[in-house]
């Protein structure tokens, strides 16, 4: 047997405590499993995740309030038959027409108006529901965040361990395959289970388990028939399989035959029902818009309008065509319409603020757009506050607002945040945009390496110059005398003209510092 090196020894006593510290029992299947996510952590998560994520898809149905109280009372009546039904359960139904539903970890689950629209009794509604609490009762959720660790941290690990025996790309290579192996397996078994233990909650609450049949032909069906990438979130978290439609006739020809309540859900259904063809015409008014057909657009969302006029995402969408037509003034109302039609959804404060930016309202910019950051905050709203402080000359908000932006994940928007800040400090801290790098030349002469990582010309640049000896700066500090400018993004070499200084038998280090920098006026 070959000799353990101490790293590997130490690799593997980390994922041993990892793995004993993480045991526990799942609450649905009795199957001991690893969970570094505690309960009270489950629940945590998904009440701090449960807004965010309604707001990013369209939000809650407002329409008729009574399709939400009866959403719920379906769930909640399958969450007390399941096997957490001390979870702080939440159901929502969200003004979106992509046919999908999730559940958030501690009991959070929302279900779209577009998959409502699709089903055909409460049994199948029931179904949709079950399936999703068992991902929460199981703890789909935190299962998949601990294996995701526990990848990220074998990997690593391994990285490591690999290099220090000379297998660096190899082992590295190996710990990405070996993730996304574990990674893709998941998806596979918990949806299974979750159908599985899902009929099982359907036939303890008095509901007949051939809907999940049901359901999952119409999920194969619209796999089969996609004709455009609309269902693409619904696929990807809920992948449908020939497996899974054999695996519930399987499980319901064991299962107590139950009721399909389809009257109740007809009834429940029949504002739904009845607003069909308006989302039908928001749908093809979104294709014209993406094709920059806004009178199309407005055409379309003109019909939607006429049958439904309370939706607020019909006047959102308006708002986007007038713009579009570059109509500022209508633009603005159609948004403002959609503002009181609901005051809760982020985008429409959003895009109303961006409007009023455009046109120089800054105060009313700077209203909305704080409005819809308390709603939802996003790269776009911190950005453009960063903006409107310049605009009241309020430098050091403006800063707040682009060091967030920088740090949003948002590419663009961050390297144009990171390019205001440049200009707000450049003249306090020139070093943070401007690299220089010090080092003598085979003849011995002091060459300095520049480059401005900003997107705009920089002069007057100076720099100062020191040796560095056991990292630490020895001697004086030179300034050097010479004043130069750089070209956005542009990295220049230059020869400074001290030297030729002696060489030793150890190479001379030199440390180097822009400490003066200014902005070139476009």
């Amino acid at each position: 047997m070959p000799k353990r090196t101490p790293f590997l020894r130490v690799l593997l006593l980390c994922i041993t405590l990892v793995v004993a510290q993480g045991c526990s029992v799942n609450p649905v299947t009795g199957d001991r499993e690893i969970s570094l996510v505690s309960e009270t952590q489950e629940i945590a998560i998904g009440e701090r995740q449960f807004q965010p994520s309604q707001q990013t898809q369209g939000g809650a149905y407002l329409i008729d309030p009574g399709v939400q109280e009866y959403v719920s009372n379906v769930g909640l009546k399958l969450a007390a038959v399941s096997d957490r039904p001390d979870l702080p359960y939440e159901f929502v139904v969200l003004n979106n027409s992509i046919p999908n539903a999730w559940a958030l970890p501690g009991g959070k689950i929302a279900i779209n108006r577009g998959l409502l629209d699709r089903l055909n009794d409460e049994a199948e509604l029931a179904a949709v529901l079950g399936h999703e609490i068992v991902h929460a009762a199981a703890r789909h959720s935190a299962a998949q965040m601990t294996r995701g660790t526990l990848v990220g941290l074998t990997a690593q690990l391994a990285t490591i361990a690999a290099a220090t025996q000379g297998y660096g790309d190899l082992g590295n290579m190996a710990s990405q395959l070996g993730g996304a192996a574990v990674l893709a397996k998941y998806g596979r078994d918990d949806e299974l289970e979750s159908d599985r233990y899902g009929m099982e909650y359907m036939a303890r609450a008095g509901y007949d388990p051939q809907a999940a049949v049901r359901l999952q032909e119409l999920f194969l069906a619209l796999s089969a028939n996609r004709k455009t990438d609309a269902l693409s979130a619904l696929l990807a978290s809920h992948p449908p399989s020939a497996e899974r439609v054999m695996a519930n006739r399987s499980r319901a020809e064991v299962l107590p035959t139950g009721e399909r309540f389809e009257s109740r859900f007809a009834t429940a259904m029949k504002q739904i029902r009845r607003d069909a063809p308006a989302y039908s015409a928001q749908e093809q008014a979104l294709v014209a818009l993406k094709e920059k057909k806004p009178e199309q657009a407005l055409a379309l969302l003109d019909e939607a309008v006429a049958i439904q006029p309370e939706d607020s995402q019909f006047w959102e969408m308006r708002g986007h065509a007038w713009k579009m037509q570059e109509n500022p003034e209508n633009a603005e109302k159609a948004y403002s319409t959609a503002i009181r039609k609901n005051p809760a959804l982020f985008s429409h404060s959003l895009y109303r603020g961006l409007i009023r930016f455009e046109q120089g309202s800054w105060q009313g910019a700077q209203s909305d757009l704080l409005r819809s950051r308390e709603q939802l905050p996003t790269a776009v709203s911190t950005y453009y506050l960063g903006e409107i402080a310049l605009k009241l000359s309020d430098e050091a908000q403006a800063v707040k607002y682009f060091s967030q932006a920088v740090e949003s994940g948002n590419k663009e928007i961050a390297n144009s945040a990171y390019n205001k800040l440049a200009r707000l400090q450049l003249g306090e801290s020139p070093e943070k945009y401007i690299f220089s790098h010090a080092y003598l030349d085979q003849q011995g002469y002091l060459r300095l390496v520049l480059r401005n990582n900003t997107n705009f010309a920089v002069s007057n640049v100076q720099v100062q110059v020191a040796e560095v000896v056991n990292r630490q700066v020895a001697g004086s500090v030179q300034t050097l005398r010479q004043r130069f400018t750089l070209q956005a993004g542009q990295q220049q070499e230059y020869r400074t003209g001290i030297g030729p200084l002696t060489q030793s038998s150890v190479a001379r280090q030199f440390a180097s510092r822009v400490t003066v920098a200014s902005p070139v006026d476009p």
